[in-house]
C-alpha cells in the first residue's frame, strides 16, 4: 500500500454532487465536474491492501481492486487503467450506476467508512478516456466464426466486445433505434450521461463489432434465422417483462409503467422530442416501488416540475446502521440510503407527508380512484407490518394524477417470439434455462444477463456478459483465452 497509515489518518470523503438548486434544472450529471480527481488518490490510499480483500468477493467481476487503488495513490494512472479494465470492460458504466457491494465487502468496512471503492473506479475511467489509455483492440486475425448479440445493454455489449477481440465477426441487434438497451433509455442522463454510451459504441465499431439498431428479434427478423445464419447465437435481451398491480382502479388512465415513462423522458433528452407525452409537469406523481428506478423516475419527475411527488416503499424504513445478526459483514446491507433523487425531494419539499425525503415506507396501495373522465385523480394507501399484513386505523389518500408502477421484471418479454421460435426452455420464475455454461436447450443457443438470471446489477450483467463469451468461444474454437468470472449459477453472498 502506498500509506500504511491512509485508513487511520484520511477520512472518507465522496464525489460532492452540485447544488440541489442547480442541478435540477437540468439533466446533467449531478455531481461537481472536476471535483474528484484531486482527492481521489487520498481516498485510494485509505486502502489497506489486506491479506484477504473481500472487495474481491462482494464483486462478481473479481476486479483487481487493492491493486488498482495503490496504483491510484502513486498516480500511476495508466497501469490503473490497465488493472481496470483486465476484469471490467465498461468502468465508467459501474462507476456511476453500481450500488457497490464492492464497498459493503471492504475490510476496513467492519468498523470504519468503506474506501470510497467506486469513485476510485470512475477517476480511473474517466481518466484513461481522457489520456488515450482506452484505444480500440482490433483482433490480430479472423477466427471465420459468427456471432449474433440479442441486446444491447451491459450484458450484450460486454458479450459482444470480447468476442470480438477474440477474433469472432459479431453482429449485435437492438429493437430500438439507438444501442444501450436499459443504459441509454432506462437510465436518466443524470445519473449517466450518454456520450459515456457513445464513446464505448464507438469503440466497439472500430474493433469490428457490427450493430444492428431498430431490428426485433422474433419479428424483423425470426430467431430461428439468426441461428441458421450465425454459428452461435447469445440471448441477452434483458428482463422485460414489468410486473403489474393488481388492484382496483389500475384500468385507469393516468398509471403507467415506470419503464414507458422513463424512455421517453431520456428521449427528450436524445433531442427526439420536445416534450414527453407523459411529462409530469404541473402534477401530482406518486411512484409505487422503492427501488432504483423508483428514484430513477423520482429524479425525472423533479425535473418535469411536478406540483408533488411521493414513492411508496413497502418495506419498513431501515436503520442507518449495518443489522449485524441479519446481515452480518461482508453481506450487502439493506440501510437507509439518500440517493440524489432522494436528496433533490427531501430538499425542495416534493412530498410533505412523506416519512422521510420523498418515500413512505411500509405502505401499500390499496386502490385508485379516478374522475368523469376515467383519469386517475388519488391513491389509497394502508401502512403494513413486516408481513405486509395491513394496521387497522393507518389508511391515508394521496392526490394522483400521474402513477408510476416501479416494481420490478419477472424476466424476458415472451411477446417478439424469441423463445417461442427457437424452442427455449423457461425456467418456473419466467426465466431462460440454460447449464452451468450458458447453454440454453437449444445447440449454439445461449443466454445470459437477466434474460436467464433474472433482475440483477449491473455488475453482474457485465460478468455474465464476460463469461457467455468464454463458453461461446469454447464452443467455436474448442478452447478459449477469454476470462469467466462467474458460472451461470453463482449468486451473490447472502446470508
Amino acid at each position: 500500500m502506498a500509506d500504511p497509515k491512509g485508513f487511520m489518518t484520511t477520512p472518507r470523503q465522496e464525489w460532492p454532487r452540485r447544488p440541489v438548486e442547480e442541478r435540477v434544472r437540468d439533466w446533467d450529471e449531478v455531481y461537481v465536474p472536476g471535483a474528484l480527481l484531486p482527492i481521489i488518490s487520498k481516498q485510494a490510499d485509505r486502502c489497506m491492501d489486506c491479506g484477504v480483500p473481500f472487495c474481491h468477493q462482494a464483486c462478481p467481476l473479481g476486479n483487481l481492486i487493492p491493486e488498482w487503488n495503490d496504483l491510484v495513490a502513486r498516480e500511476d494512472w495508466r497501469t490503473a487503467s490497465d488493472r481496470l479494465h483486465a476484469t471490467n470492460n465498461f468502468p465508467e458504466y459501474t462507476g456511476r450506476l453500481c450500488p457497490a457491494p464492492c464497498e459493503a465487502g471492504c475490510v476496513l468496512a467492519i468498523n470504519q467508512p468503506a474506501v470510497t471503492i467506486k469513485n476510485v473506479e470512475c477517476a480511473i475511467a474517466d481518466r484513461a478516456w481522457e489520456e488515450g489509455f482506452t484505444p480500440p483492440r482490433p483482433p490480430e486475425r479472423l477466427s471465420g466464426k459468427t456471432v449474433a448479440v440479442i441486446g444491447s445493454g451491459p450484458t450484450g455489449m460486454a458479450a459482444a466486445q470480447q468476442l470480438t477481440r477474440a477474433g469472432h465477426t459479431v453482429a449485435v441487434y437492438e429493437r430500438d433505434d439507438r444501442i444501450g438497451g436499459l443504459m441509454r433509455y432506462g437510465i436518466p442522463a443524470f445519473k449517466m450521461e450518454k456520450r459515456h454510451l457513445e464513446r464505448r459504441i464507438e469503440q466497439m465499431r472500430a474493433e469490428g463489432t457490427r450493430f444492428r439498431t431498430s431490428t426485433v428479434v422474433g419479428r424483423d427478423v425470426s430467431a430461428a434465422e439468426l441461428r441458421t445464419r450465425y454459428d452461435a447465437v447469445v440471448i441477452a435481451t434483458g428482463a422485460t417483462a414489468w410486473r403489474e398491480l393488481p388492484v382496483p382502479g389500475r384500468e385507469l388512465r393516468g398509471i403507467h409503467q415506470a419503464m414507458e415513462y422513463l424512455p421517453l423522458a431520456n428521449r427528450v433528452t436524445e433531442g427526439d422530442l420536445e416534450v414527453s407525452p407523459l411529462s409530469a409537469a404541473g402534477k401530482h406523481v406518486v411512484i409505487v416501488g422503492g427501488g432504483d428506478t423508483g428514484a430513477d423516475c423520482l429524479g425525472t419527475a423533479v425535473r418535469d416540475g411536478a406540483a408533488s411527488v411521493s414513492q411508496l416503499d413497502i418495506y419498513a424504513q431501515p436503520g442507518s446502521e449495518r443489522d449485524e445478526d441479519a446481515e452480518p459483514w461482508p453481506t450487502y446491507p439493506k440501510i437507509y440510503r439518500l440517493s440524489a433523487a432522494h436528496e433533490e425531494a427531501r430538499d425542495l419539499r416534493t412530498a410533505p407527508a412523506a416519512d422521510a425525503d420523498a418515500r413512505l415506507f411500509a405502505a401499500s396501495t390499496l386502490r385508485f380512484d379516478g374522475d368523469a373522465e376515467g383519469h386517475v385523480r388519488s391513491l389509497h394507501l394502508v401502512e403494513v407490518d413486516a408481513r405486509r399484513r395491513p394496521l387497522p386505523g393507518t389508511g391515508r389518500t394521496l392526490p394522483a394524477d400521474l402513477v408510476l408502477l416501479a416494481l420490478g421484471f419477472s424476466g424476458p418479454d415472451q411477446e417478439d417470439g424469441i423463445i417461442e421460435q427457437l424452442g427455449l426452455e423457461l425456467e418456473p420464475r419466467g426465466t431462460i434455462a440454460r447449464d452451468a455454461g450458458f447453454a440454453t436447450n437449444v445447440p449454439g443457443v445461449f443466454a445470459a444477463g437477466d434474460a436467464a438470471r433474472g433482475q440483477s446489477l449491473i455488475v453482474w450483467a457485465i460478468a455474465e456478459g464476460r463469461a457467455v463469451a468464454a463458453a461461446v468461444d469454447r464452443r467455436l474454437t474448442g478452447s478459449t483465452q477469454l476470462p469467466a468470472p462467474i458460472s451461470a449459477y453463482d449468486r451473490p453472498m447472502v446470508v
